[in-house]
């Protein structure tokens, strides 16, 4: 099952708070899902589609709870994907143009248009809408991939509506339009988490929470065995360069001229060549700091430069 389903599972089974949250998750359900045909005689048919049952399971819940519609379902099999799409038909009945008035869906023939300004006054109507709309058309990508989120639209003007409701809960929207089609879309983990958050998707939340630690706790231990690595390597390259300032002052019979105080480091590093500056300091008799140490090295140095060896 991916993501997007499971959160749409999860948000199926949130239950409207009020009567009115229950209309709004209806309105943005049929806006974002639905086809409506009006015929000659002026009667009207509406019809669903999804692919997700806990979805379709709501579509019907919420007709019968809120309109007190009567509804048909057929469902069918994709040969070539292997999956089920879910046909939720509202035929032509008293009860349906009434209900769609009061969703703020009649004066729109075919759909068309913003969401209703009277159907998402109050805060949880508002919350609602949103959750309605993710299960009509929402996406978002797996908590172990890059953070996307989106909710594709049939006009700019329901796009532009969606991203109100989504500012006024201080989620920074945006919308682009793509083919004739407009897609409402969040940018960034934290939005999203917001949204989850908003809409009643605790679980997804939590789940999209736990990935990230993962992957933060992940990522921190990279970098420090990166630079861990980076740090060994550069103090072998280090140390590799000593050994050898060390052998040349050798090779040329000069390390017994030498003040007893680097004849001493010398032999040091000779016999620790993977010991760091700070572990041979304290091997030193009497134990030498890592500047003291590090002053050492630089006039052994100095020595073979003088010496051209």
């Amino acid at each position: 099952m991916s993501f997007t389903a499971e959160v749409r599972d999860e948000l199926s089974r949130v239950e409207p708070r009020r009567d009115c949250c229950a209309r709004a998750a209806l309105s943005a359900l049929i806006r974002l899902d639905g086809t409506l045909t009006k015929s000659a005689g002026n009667t009207c048919r509406l019809e669903l589609v999804t692919e997700s049952a806990p979805v379709a399971r709501t579509i019907i819940g919420l007709a019968h709870t809120v309109g007190g519609l009567k509804t048909e379902l057929t469902s069918r099999r994709s040969v070539l994907h292997k999956t089920y799409s879910y046909l939720i038909t509202i035929p032509s009945q008293a009860r349906l143009e009434p209900c769609l008035r009061a969703l703020g869906l009649s004066e729109h023939a075919y759909l068309v248009g913003g969401v209703d300004e009277a159907l998402v006054k109050r805060d949880c109507c508002a919350m609602a809408y949103l959750r309605g709309a993710f299960l009509g058309a929402g996406f978002v990508s797996d908590p172990r991939a890059d953070a996307h989120f989106e909710i594709a639209c049939q006009s700019e003007v329901l796009a532009r509506d969606l991203l109100s409701l989504m500012r006024r809960f201080d989620l920074e929207a945006k919308y682009v339009e793509r083919r004739g089609a407009w897609t409402v879309y969040l940018k960034g983990a934290e939005p999203i988490l917001n949204f989850l958050a908003l809409v009643g998707a605790h679980k997804a939340l939590l789940k999209t929470e736990n990935v990230r630690v993962v992957k933060s706790m992940r990522n921190d231990v990279n970098r420090r065995v990166n630079a861990e690595i980076a740090n060994q390597t550069k103090a072998s390259q280090a140390a590799l360069a000593q050994l050898d300032t060390i052998e040349r002052l050798r090779s040329a019979d000069l390390l017994a001229t030498l003040p007893a105080g680097l004849r001493q480091f010398a032999e040091l590093r000779r016999a620790n060549p993977d010991l760091s500056l700070r572990e041979l300091g304290a091997l030193a008799t009497p134990p030498l700091s890592k500047s003291a140490v590090n002053h050492r090295m630089r006039r052994l140095e100095e020595a073979a430069r003088e010496l051209q060896i």
